[in-house]
């Protein structure tokens, strides 16, 4: 029987309506000569300072766009995923603060705004149509604010730039220079430009550039950001198939959704085709790892989307990720603190129970010799009790309803999003190793 979920409304105490199915208006059109071109810049190493990394070292199909790490190791790491260590040759400083997050649908129209603090977000105000921790640096020209987030992991000494005088991009971003002539950005432009089968492919995707115009930054960004949109555009899972008529989800998955979208409350947050509200809630999640501070700053705390706003009523509160393909996209949490889907669903759902069970054993973390320790916020009473202090209160659930919760989450698995459409190319145009 054929049933229009659209006007669904499940029975409880909580209720919420299940989302009409995704259809391609929901996303923004994709060149292919741009995605192309966008695949080999993603998995090519010469977009970092010392050439070693790529954007897929932290967002590999292997891991479900992520890393498989509670928090990366970028610059002065080896190896991928889990199996990531420290380099004894050139060590890092730190972990990089946040989990990588997942990739998936980030071509659709409705996300506006990104990372785990909402620090880029579309702002038709804005001459380049976007606001950003850049300010009055920030150039015009990027097609989106998915290809606008391809500015900071370069930019960043911890993920790709790498560490003070290591090379021209390092040295230029600690001297300031990033987004002028001479700047970082203009630095790998350059490096892409000089590569001819780069050139060639980018005078094919952009006439402008066929006809004289030099590279810019914002090309590179652009054709990863069309990368990304087709190659992890996910709507094909059970979950969808059944929201256009196909097969009944099993017995435990719609057990799972009529909790999700009922009395457990799950879709208060999580509502819409893609399971969040674009909001930014504070769940009371374990803070690991280096917390995010500039250099000068000595403490490891994280107060996430108040970093943005500077209101004390977003402390420690982060954006509500999308879930699709969540059962293959851990650990979970901003800082990766759950490798446990189930542990993590029982402390999420109500988060008013405290941190004082959190089993540290479920973070995954390389060892590493850092300046900064791992468990500096949660050895603290007072920096648990800040944390707590702002968490909401949930419903608590038994295993029963979260193995059920799990099964539905399993329903918006695709497979052939994670997988991708292009795949992890053979070779890149600079010859750099690419990450498999």
């Amino acid at each position: 029987m054929r049933l229009v979920f659209a006007l669904v409304v499940i029975a409880g105490a909580a209720r919420a309506e299940v989302p009409a199915p995704v259809t391609d208006a929901d996303y923004m059109p994709v060149s292919e000569a741009e995605a192309r071109l966008g695949q080999l810049l993603f998995y090519d190493p010469i977009l970092s300072g010392n050439r070693n990394i790529s954007c897929a070292t932290c967002h590999h199909p292997r891991f479900a766009t992520s890393d498989g790490l509670s928090l990366g190791l970028g610059e002065g790491g080896i190896g991928l995923g889990p199996e990531r260590r420290p380099d004894p040759a050139n060590l890092p400083e730190q972990r990089i603060p946040r989990n990588a997050p997942a990739l998936f649908n980030l071509g659709a129209r409705e996300f506006t705004i990104l990372f785990h603090d909402g620090r880029i977000e579309t702002d038709p105000s804005r001459p380049s149509g976007l606001r950003t921790p850049l300010e009055d640096e920030m150039v015009t020209g990027f097609a989106s604010v998915l290809s606008a987030q391809t500015m900071f992991p370069v930019l960043s000494p911890d993920e790709m730039a790498g560490h003070y005088q290591e090379n021209d991009v390092s040295t230029a971003v600690r001297e300031g220079l990033l987004t002028g002539p001479g700047g970082a950005w203009d630095i790998l432009s350059a490096r892409v430009e000089a590569i001819p089968q780069y050139k060639a492919l980018f005078d094919a995707a952009y006439p402008e550039i066929a006809v004289g115009r030099p590279i810019a930054f914002t090309d590179l960004s652009n054709a990863i950001a069309a990368f990304i949109a087709l190659e992890w555009r996910a709507d094909n899972s059970p979950f969808d198939r059944m929201l256009r008529g196909g097969p009944a989800l099993t017995a435990d998955a719609r057990e799972g959704m009529d909790l999700f979208y009922g009395e457990a409350g799950c879709a208060a947050c999580h509502s819409g085709k893609f399971q969040t509200d674009q909001g930014f809630h504070a769940m009371g999640e374990p803070q690991l790892g280096p917390g995010k501070a500039e250099r000068f700053e000595s403490h490891s705390r994280d107060l996430g989307r108040m970093r943005v706003t500077n209101r004390k009523e977003d402390a420690y509160a982060f954006r509500t990720p999308s879930l699709r393909n969540v059962t293959a996209t851990g650990p979970w949490g901003h800082s990766g603190a759950w490798s446990d889907l189930s542990s993590f669903l029982s402390h999420h759902a109500d988060p008013s129970v405290g941190l004082g069970g959190y089993d540290r054993k479920l973070a995954i973390l390389p060892k590493a010799d850092l300046a900064k320790p791992d468990w500096v916020i949660l050895d603290s009473p007072d920096e648990v009790a800040a944390i707590e202090a702002t968490a909401i209160t949930g419903k608590p659930l038994d295993p029963a309803e979260i193995a059920a919760i799990i099964a539905f989450l399993e329903s918006l698995r695709d497979q052939g999003a994670i997988d991708g459409r292009l795949g992890v190319p053979e070779r890149v145009p600079s010859g750099l190793p690419v990450d498999r």
